[in-house]
């Protein structure tokens, strides 16, 4: 699942990159208003955590015009700690949720989580589909058996990009926009390895592929 976190703080935001990819997301870092305007129209974003004070404008201001753009993507802001009226403005401006600094950053990845799970329609951190459960705390698989598969980052955000929406068609370029930064270099080839190895887990039948086209997680197996 990918991220931007725009952020103007470089150790900061660092730091939280390094946490995030952790938690199983793939993040792009910006620090200027002006970057994240451009990638916030251009990329397909899964969410977004937005620091207010940027050196070159106001986060709020740059919240609003991907608003009024129609771009709908989940943003979580940022704020100095006290400063309500940020959190208030934020909100109104079509922020999702709001962390006030210093936070840690096991509530910020808790708050992400929960604004992309409503973003997608779920309340759960499981992702269900088919015979299958995704856990998105443990970052593991388990089937209707009990059985467990414990996975490495990359497989753990291919499943979840084709369990989240089952039934939908991934092309490999829509899948590589989804598991790696912009300072990633991979190919396509690194797709079908990964989906083989996936497969070995949960049958060819429940990863199906589209001639042309891509592939999809199959919940009617």
């Amino acid at each position: 699942m990918r991220l931007l976190l725009v952020e103007d703080d470089h150790l900061l935001a660092e730091g939280l990159s390094g946490q995030l990819g952790k938690a199983g997301f793939s993040v792009d870092t910006t620090y200027t208003t002006r970057e994240a305007m451009i990638l916030g129209k251009q990329e397909n974003y899964r969410g977004v955590i937005l620091d207010l004070g940027l050196p070159d404008g106001n986060g709020l201001e740059l919240l609003r015009s991907w608003r009024r753009d129609g771009i709908a993507f989940p943003v979580l802001i940022l704020t100095a700690r006290g400063d309500w009226n940020d959190k208030v403005e934020g909100l109104k401006a079509g922020a999702d949720d709001y962390l006030a600094k210093p936070f840690r950053t096991e509530e910020l990845i808790a708050r992400l989580n929960a604004i992309v799970r409503r973003s997608e329609g779920r309340i759960h951190s499981m992702v269900k589909a088919g015979g299958y459960e995704l856990d998105e705390n443990r970052q593991s698989l388990r089937s209707d058996d009990g059985t467990e598969h414990s996975l490495t980052g990359t497989e753990f955000r291919l499943l979840r990009c084709l369990m989240s929406r089952p039934g939908n068609v991934f092309s490999k370029e829509q899948l590589i926009e989804q598991l790696y930064n912009l300072n990633d270099t991979p190919n396509e080839n690194v797709i079908e390895a990964y989906i083989r190895r996936l497969r070995k887990l949960i049958g060819n039948d429940t990863i199906s592929t589209r001639r042309g086209q891509g592939y999809l997680f199959n919940d009617t197996v």
